[in-house]
């Protein structure tokens, strides 16, 4: 139960279930992976992307220390992943190193999920415990 919060302890728990905002889908081999939090997943295309997929691809690549990816709007209005990028210790930012990072993502998942956008960043917002703060990206703030 939520303190003074009865609509969200309603949402929440629901008999006798509860509803935790994560999403997860079902692999070819029927294992359950984790999406991430609904709120954090966008439609590209009609399908619902992962930024958690996402982030795990970038940070495949040698140049990445950790990245970050939200849905933006692009010049159709049309929501599209944008990712931000911390590069690892003596690696320089590039337009060159934009494109690699999109053309990895690529080769590793589906057409429609690489990044639109690579914005390099010298750190991600976090709370106390550490998660990304992916709501402050989608703002700007």
């Amino acid at each position: 139960m939520y303190w003074s919060q009865r609509e969200k302890s309603r949402d929440t728990f629901q008999g006798r279930w509860t509803v935790t905002g994560d999403k997860y889908y079902v692999d070819k081999d029927g294992y359950y992976i984790y999406g991430g939090r609904s709120d954090d997943m966008m439609k590209v295309g009609g399908i619902y992307v992962s930024p958690f997929e996402l982030e795990s691809s970038l940070v495949a690549h040698d140049a990445v220390l950790e990245a970050a990816v939200v849905g933006y709007p692009d010049a159709d209005d049309l929501i599209k992943p944008k990712a931000f990028v911390v590069l690892n210790e003596g690696v320089k930012a590039s337009d060159k190193l934009a494109q690699d990072l999109k053309t990895f993502v690529r080769g590793n998942l589906a057409e429609y999920k690489y990044p639109r956008w690579v914005e390099f960043t010298d750190d991600l917002p976090k709370t106390a415990t550490g998660k990304i703060q992916r709501f402050k990206l989608r703002n700007g703030d």
